[in-house]
C-alpha cells in the first residue's frame, strides 16, 4: 500500500517512527512533512496529505498532529476524505470496516508509540465490509 504522511511538529517524532516501522512491512510513504520539530501549521500538511489520497496518488493517509483533533478537523473539510481521529486498536478496525475511512489521524503527544504502533497495523491491515455499511457511507460521502 503507498500511504501519504504528514504531521505538523507535535506530530513529527511518531510520523517518522511509523514510516520506519511500517517500510519495513512493505509499505511505501509518501512524506509530505514536517521535517522538523520546528512550529508549522498543521492545516498545511493535512491539505497536501488529502490531495494526494483524492487525486489517487496514494492509496490512504496518515496525519498526526500533537492531540490528533486538528488534523481530522482539517482534513474531514475536503469532499471525498474520510478522516477519523483512533486511540486504539478497536476504533482503528471500526474506522475501517465500517467506515471505509480513508485517512488515519493520529496524537503524536496523547498516544504512546507501541499504541500508535498497534493503531497503524490494524487500521493498514482491517478491510472495508461493505453491505450496509456502503450505504450509509454513500449519505455522506462520496
Amino acid at each position: 500500500m503507498i500511504v501519504a504522511i504528514g504531521s505538523d511538529h507535535g506530530g513529527f517524532e511518531l510520523k517518522q517512527r511509523i514510516i520506519e516501522k511500517f517500510s519495513a512491512d512493505g509499505h511505501v510513504f509518501s512524506d509530505f512533512g514536517c521535517h522538523s520539530t520546528a512550529s508549522v501549521d498543521y492545516p498545511d500538511f493535512a491539505e497536501a496529505v488529502c490531495a494526494s489520497v483524492i487525486e489517487g496518488k496514494t492509496d490512504a493517509g496518515i496525519l498526526i498532529c500533537g492531540t490528533g483533533i486538528g488534523m481530522s478537523m482539517a482534513a474531514n473539510k475536503f469532499k471525498k476524505i474520510r478522516a477519523a481521529l483512533c486511540h486504539d486498536h478497536f476504533t482503528a478496525r471500526m474506522s475501517r470496516e465500517h467506515n471505509n475511512a480513508n485517512i488515519l489521524c493520529l496524537g503524536g503527544r496523547v498516544l504512546g508509540v507501541s499504541v500508535a504502533e498497534d493503531i497503524v497495523h490494524v487500521w493498514l491491515t482491517t478491510p472495508f465490509s461493505g453491505g450496509r455499511h456502503k450505504n450509509r457511507i454513500g449519505k455522506f460521502s462520496d
